[in-house]
């Protein structure tokens, strides 16, 4: 640890600056109380005096000239037993922009200084509040926009995290120490540390890792949004799709072929997850150079997409919508993304060419190997959550779910189909889920230099040397919890709060 800590006194306000009913300004420091008492009066005993955990009402007035400012509420959080871990006020006052800049103003007289980005949590950090991954939650949790995200959040900002992460260390801790021992003994030719417990020790430390590693996907995706593309041939429909889902007229609609030249992204939470739904350009052949642009681009999000929405007209010609399909299914790794066929047009259509084209689809998809299923309103998606027989049995289960974008016609059906897709990420989100590529890049250090560790015990790898690959092993764990850390990654952390947090 190189940052030192501050002993001055800052102030911000803890509440968005806007039309409201009040707002807090945040004060932390050994001269919080002194600073509070130059310009509020209390009814009954000055702010320094009070105790902790209380709120004061009193009056915020100008001592030079006697205006009042305002009435507010103080509350009084003592040392160490606030979120900074020093003496700590927060004032409430009304929610006037002037009111806000006259008591910071004030604050200002009395020795305080504004508060940079994050800082309080700094202070917590530096005070031994929390740890540096708990610091790095308090911004999730305040950045979460749906349940999902928060749950997570809430999971890192509690400990759980970082509980993992202490188990890990310590156990590596106690090999690492008899392993020195060994080192200072190394005349005596005598083994402290017991290789064969060691072996199972790394192995489950390097499963333990792997898995943090591989939830990043997941984690992420719930964080920024579960990547849907919505994908097929030109005016198969994907924008009035998008218009759909979102209730607003968000891209242009139009009976020109290629009108979407580039992608367009929207969010919407469906059952407490946040789905990010990319509408992509129309797959066809053109010597357009910016729709070609555009239909590469499409096919980038096809890859990177956790679901593709495959876009089928069932007004075009059999061999168009096979010709659709098959461009699209081979972009899609089966293993990592789903699927999912949207015949849309059911108003448009004639039933029987209906069945018909609907058919050919099915045994298209029957015929690539896969588990094909004819979803409908009455019919709800069950099977299409990963959890079901048809996932255990390892074969890839394609819905097909025939709508009318135009309508709204079965709309209600793909909603559910998508959030029942993502049921086997919320039933794991009482586990560890990584958010943040600052971690994933440490534990993926970390696993490089376990992994020589694991290596060194097959070969007989002095022991000077396995010591020193798991000391950078607990290095690289403790840079995420701040045990090690320096000014640089502090301040890249917490340069990106938001002011009063």
């Amino acid at each position: 640890m190189f940052i030192s800590k501050n002993d001055d006194t800052i102030c911000a306000p803890a509440t968005i600056p806007g039309t409201g009913a009040i707002s807090i300004i945040r004060v932390s420091g050994p001269n919080a109380f002194r600073s509070a008492d130059s310009f509020i009066s209390c009814a009954s005993g000055d702010i320094s005096s009070a105790k902790g955990y209380t709120i004061k009402f009193g009056t915020a007035s100008d001592p030079s000239t006697g205006t009042v400012i305002d009435e507010v509420l103080v509350s009084v959080f003592r040392s160490p037993h606030s979120y900074t871990g020093e003496d700590c006020v927060e004032i409430s006052c009304h929610a006037s922009s002037y009111i806000v800049s006259e008591i910071i103003s004030q604050l200002h007289k009395a020795g305080v200084r504004s508060a940079t980005p994050g800082e309080f949590t700094q202070r917590a950090f530096l005070n031994g509040k929390m740890d540096l991954a708990q610091a790095e939650a308090v911004a999730d949790v305040i950045a979460s926009s749906n349940a999902a995200s928060h749950r997570i959040a809430i999971h890192q900002l509690k400990g759980g995290f970082s509980s993992e992460l202490s188990a890990m260390r310590a156990s590596l801790l106690e090999i690492v120490s008899l392993m020195e021992l060994e080192l200072d003994f190394s005349e005596e030719d005598v083994e402290f540390a017991d290789r064969t417990r060691l072996k199972t020790l790394v192995d489950s430390t390097l499963k333990h890792i792997s898995r943090l590693i591989d939830s990043f996907k997941a984690g992420n995706a719930i964080k920024n949004g579960v990547p849907v593309a919505i994908a097929g041939a030109t005016n198969a429909g994907k924008s009035t799709l998008l218009n759909a889902l979102l209730g607003e007229e968000r891209a242009i609609v139009s009976d020109i072929h290629g009108t979407t030249r580039d992608t367009i992204e929207e969010t919407l939470v469906l059952d407490g997850v946040l789905f990010r739904f990319i509408d992509t350009a129309g797959l066809r052949q053109t010597e357009e150079t910016i729709e070609k642009i555009g239909i590469t681009r499409t096919l980038q999000k096809i890859s990177q997409a956790s679901v593709i929405l495959a876009m089928m007209d069932m007004t075009a010609d059999v061999d168009i919508l096979s010709d659709s399909l098959e461009a699209i299914i081979e972009k899609i790794d089966f293993g990592e993304q789903k699927l999912v066929i949207l015949l849309n047009k059911m108003d448009s259509c004639d039933y029987n060419n209906f069945v018909i084209k609907q058919n050919t689809i099915v045994s298209l998809i029957d015929n690539k190997g896969f588990k094909s299923n004819i979803i409908n309103e009455v019919a709800k998606p069950s099977a299409f959550s990963l959890k079901d027989d048809i996932y255990r049995n390892q074969l890839p289960f394609v819905p097909i779910i025939p709508i009318s974008a135009k309508t709204g016609f079965g709309l209600d059906t793909l909603k559910s189909c998508l959030s029942d897709s993502q049921k086997d990420i919320l039933s794991e989100t009482d586990a560890t889920l990584l958010t943040n590529e600052r971690h994933v890049q440490a534990l993926t250090d970390a696993l490089g230099s376990l992994t020589r560790v694991r290596t060194g015990l097959d070969t007989t790898l002095p022991t000077d040397l396995i010591a020193q690959d798991l000391r950078e092993t607990l290095h690289h764990l403790g840079t995420i919890t701040g045990d090690i850390t320096t000014d640089e990654v502090l301040g890249n952390i917490f340069r990106n709060f938001c002011i009063g947090k």
